[in-house]
């Protein structure tokens, strides 16, 4: 299964110390999808998490 996020908005983390080496989300609304990729290979691989695949993954504990 593939996924066209050539047109996302990304966002860098604001939990990373110094917005360098963190990673980048973008939310695909029309699908409820939420794409996440490494800041400084923003051409490299993506992974792709359904909205309640993400919702669990934050409220896991880690950002808290």
């Amino acid at each position: 299964m593939s996924f066209d996020l050539s047109n996302a908005q990304w966002f860098k983390s604001s939990k990373s110390p110094n917005a360098s080496e963190c990673v980048e989300i973008a939310f695909a609304d029309d699908a409820g999808l939420v794409g996440v990729r490494d800041s400084k290979d923003p051409g490299g691989p993506v992974l792709v998490f359904s909205g309640e695949q993400w919702d669990r993954f934050l409220g896991g504990g880690i950002w808290r």
